[in-house]
C-alpha cells in the first residue's frame, strides 16, 4: 500500500529526465507491485529480474521511501582526506614552490603527505594542469639568446 505523497513521489522519480536510471527503475518497480501485480508480472512488464523486483519490493516494504537509495558498498575506505584534498588543490592554484614554476606531484606529494598518484587522481578530478599557463612568461635561461640564434643552423665542429 502506498500513501499519496508516496504514489507522486515515486511518479516523479519515473519521469523526471534527471533522475538516475536505476532509482527511475526501482520507482517503477515499486509502483507496478503497488498497483497489485505479482513479482512475475512486474519482471516481464518492466525487462527486470525476478530477484531484482523482489529485493526492492522487500526493502520498500520495510524502509519505504529510504530503502530505494543505495547503500553503502563494501570496499576500503578512503585514506585521503577532505583536508589533504583542498590542501593539493589550493597549492596547485595559488601557491608556487621556490625555485620552480609549478608544483611537480612528487613534491607536492611530499609536502601534503600522500602518494604521487593521489596527486595526480586529485588534479584530474578537478582538471587541473598547473604546467600550463594562461599568459607569456619570459625564459630565465641565460643561454636563451644563444640558442636562439644557432637555431638550425649545423652544430660548429
Amino acid at each position: 500500500m502506498l500513501s499519496d505523497a508516496e504514489r507522486r513521489t515515486l511518479q516523479g522519480w519515473a519521469k523526471r529526465r534527471t533522475t538516475a536510471q536505476d532509482l527511475a527503475k526501482r520507482a517503477r518497480i515499486v509502483s507496478a507491485c503497488a498497483d497489485g501485480l505479482s513479482n512475475t508480472a512486474v519482471a516481464a512488464r518492466l525487462d527486470a529480474d525476478g530477484g531484482t523486483v523482489r529485493r526492492w519490493r522487500t526493502r520498500f516494504q520495510r524502509d519505504r521511501l529510504d530503502g530505494l537509495s543505495d547503500e553503502p558498498r563494501p570496499g576500503v575506505p578512503r585514506t585521503i582526506t577532505d583536508a589533504q584534498v583542498v590542501e593539493v588543490v589550493v597549492r596547485t592554484l595559488e601557491q608556487v614552490p621556490e625555485g620552480a614554476t609549478h608544483w611537480s606531484k612528487r613534491e607536492l606529494a611530499r609536502r601534503v603527505g600522500i602518494s604521487p598518484t593521489s596527486v595526480l587522481r586529485i588534479r584530474r578530478a578537478f582538471g587541473l594542469q598547473p604546467w600550463r599557463t594562461e599568459d607569456f612568461r619570459i625564459s630565465s635561461d641565460p643561454l636563451l639568446i644563444e640558442r636562439v640564434r644557432t637555431w638550425g643552423r649545423p652544430p660548429v665542429r
